[in-house]
């Protein structure tokens, strides 16, 4: 068989499998699914247990510790379901998660990423290629996926680890201008088809780095929501201010310009967040990427506080921490952006309809 014969029947093969070497499945499809997985165990896990801390509850303490425990295989799955596995393909992932995520230390969500998506696409090869599929498919998946994990995991982890580390470092040296540069580079990255809330956790960025990714998502969440209250009214506040920013994005291709205002705002309210109010995120890092989506990211910093207080660091929640708080989150976000767009719409890069959902 030639060689032009050899690559036309492995494409033909690809194609059967679903097998799809692309940056946006990978990129966006997988990650934005890894966050999925991830806010439906570590994330409301961690406001489960939170809640239950507060209210003495001990049965919600315990509920949420079952949920953070599974946050390995959440995310496998959820890449799985993505990459659009078969069923015992995306059941095995459940061992891989496991054993990446474990692996993985620190950065593990960035480990079981990468790992999940070998096994999966191996899994998804040898699926239904025996006659014994129910025995050969589990398998593949879960050794590919445990040995590659064993293999890699740790380095990935501590890679993921380093540079989040270093960000963090880096905001705490130069508050005011990696402020800036962290709170517009995550709040972007939030209303991009790819997910903030993945990055922050595979980085594990908390601290002030924490904080400012915060406060850069709630400007595009709130800014996005406020300045499109004449086209959308409350609908649409709702959906972009506790949802996502994200869905102005197919506005945002149509007219770049719309982005200007709250990626300003961002730029202000992140080094107002490192160097005014010191706001930081010592919750969950997966909340530094939230923003305001199911005031997410907000929990995160209040379980910050306790976190803080436990361990001795901080005496109390005061009350200059939620006027931080809110003027970073909400506030701020709002005026900021309204003033910015009413500002492109006078100089007409913004004109009526421009931020019609």
């Amino acid at each position: 068989m030639s060689t032009e014969k050899k690559e036309n029947a492995f494409l033909a093969f690809l194609k059967r499998k679903n097998i799809l070497f692309s940056a946006k499945r990978y990129g966006i499809d997988a990650l934005g699914a890894m966050a999925q997985g991830l806010f439906a165990s570590l994330l409301i896990g961690t406001i489960i247990a939170t809640l239950g801390e507060q209210i003495g509850s001990e049965l919600l303490v315990e509920v949420g510790g079952y949920a953070k425990a599974v946050s390995g295989p959440a995310m496998a799955v959820a890449i799985g379901y993505a990459l659009q596995a078969p069923p015992l393909v995306l059941f095995s992932l459940l061992a891989v998660g496991s054993a990446a995520n474990t692996l993985g230390g620190a950065g593990g969500p960035l480990a079981v990423l990468i790992v999940a998506i070998i096994a999966a696409e191996c899994g998804k090869a040898i699926s239904k290629e025996t006659k014994v599929d129910i025995l050969v498919t589990p398998l593949v998946t879960i050794m590919v996926g445990v040995l590659v994990a064993k293999w890699c995991a740790p380095a990935i982890g501590s890679a993921a680890s380093s540079v989040g580390q270093l960000i963090m470092w880096a905001t705490e040296l130069q508050p005011f201008f990696m402020g800036i540069l962290v709170s517009v580079i995550v709040g972007i990255a939030l209303t991009l088809p790819i997910s903030s809330a993945a990055i922050c956790a595979a980085l594990g960025l908390t601290g002030l780095a924490g904080g400012a990714a915060v406060a850069g998502c709630c400007a595009q969440m709130i800014g996005f929501a406020v300045m499109s209250f004449k086209e959308n009214k409350w609908g649409g506040l709702v959906s972009q201010g506790l949802g996502t920013s994200m869905l102005q994005m197919g506005n945002i291709v149509k007219n770049p310009r719309i982005w200007i205002a709250p990626t300003l705002a961002s730029a202000i309210t992140g080094p107002l967040a490192t160097c005014v109010f010191g706001l930081k995120m010592n919750g969950p890092a997966v909340s530094s990427g939230m923003g305001t989506c199911g005031l997410v990211g907000q929990i995160g910093v209040y379980t910050g506080w306790l976190n803080d207080i436990a361990a001795g660091t901080k005496a109390a929640v005061t009350s200059m921490d939620w006027i931080g708080l809110v003027l970073i989150c909400f506030v701020l976000p709002a005026v900021l952006s309204w003033v910015f767009g009413e500002i492109l719409r006078k100089m007409g890069w913004i004109k009526e309809g421009d931020l019609k959902l």
